[in-house]
């Protein structure tokens, strides 16, 4: 009994982390494949008007670059499960660059967003659509709670980028709060 015990809590144990592995790897895959396609949907070749940027629900629209992390990641239309997996998404409803409201981003904190944490008011963020690039800098951060939605206002006042993801950002299991990020354009 005490074998067939044994052997059942170490094949649960095998298959836990194998299940564990499979999902990093998956996400990894995934959001390489969405960064291929952003810098696609970016390409000099590709350019387009504002006007006539409109970018689909689950597909690569845009490039976000972390220059102190060294970091390019996928900018994907929506924020449901398949959309975080693919890379950072773009709340459907907030606005894109250069069209005078609030930017909503948001990332998982154990993939895309894993290093946020590290930056700093004053850092640098920049985001590349068909359209252009454009450079935000960090204003702000603050913590709120997961059920806090009053971060998203959608405002169309003034070009503001929010990026969202859980926090604590060690944390196991569902984080119960929100860490954000505010930048507003740079000039440089």
């Amino acid at each position: 009994m005490k074998k067939w015990l044994a052997l059942t809590v170490m094949t649960a144990g095998i298959v836990l982390l194998g299940w564990g592995i499979w999902q990093i790897a998956s996400t990894h895959l995934q959001t390489a494949q969405s960064l291929e396609d952003a810098k696609k949907a970016v390409a000099d070749d590709q350019r387009m008007s504002k006007k006539q940027f409109s970018p689909e629900v689950g597909k690569a629209s845009g490039i976000l670059t972390i220059p102190k992390l060294k970091a390019d990641l996928p900018i994907v239309e929506g924020t449901d499960a398949d959309d975080l997996a693919k890379g950072v998404g773009h709340y459907k409803g907030s606005y894109y660059p250069d069209q005078k409201g609030q930017i909503v981003l948001s990332g998982h904190r154990d993939t895309v967003f894993r290093r946020t944490g590290e930056l700093n008011i004053g850092d640098h963020l920049k985001i590349t659509v068909p359209y252009g690039e454009f450079v935000y800098e960090i204003t702000h951060t603050k913590i709120v709670d997961q059920h806090d939605t009053s971060i998203i206002t959608l405002q169309n006042k003034k070009e503001e980028l929010v990026l969202t993801t859980c926090y604590p950002f060690h944390f196991v299991g569902n984080a119960p709060e929100r860490y954000i990020i505010y930048a507003k354009r740079a000039s440089v």
